[in-house]
């Protein structure tokens, strides 16, 4: 087997959302911070990369939602932050 670049970069993406879900599981890794779904959309688009060069569908479809739920989710990380009723 061997890995090709987009492969590498995919497999980076996969690590980023795996650890963190491993990490949010394990109390290491607050869901509602920015970061958490900050890494989860980083991810998404690294295993994107990947699949445009080695392109699965069902992979595909499940990365845009994984995506798009990282996107909603770090909007509320960022605009729970800046709410002025948690001063």
């Amino acid at each position: 087997m061997n890995l090709t670049g987009a492969d590498i970069v995919g497999l980076v993406g996969v690590s980023f959302v795996v650890g963190t879900y491993f990490l949010s599981q394990i109390g290491r890794m607050e869901v509602n911070r920015p970061l958490y779904p900050a890494l989860n959309g980083v991810g998404a688009i690294f295993i994107l990369f990947s699949l445009y060069h080695t392109f699965n569908m069902a992979s595909f479809v499940i990365e845009m939602f994984w995506l798009a739920i990282s996107a909603v989710g770090l909007v509320r990380a960022l605009w729970v932050r800046r709410d002025p009723a948690d001063k």
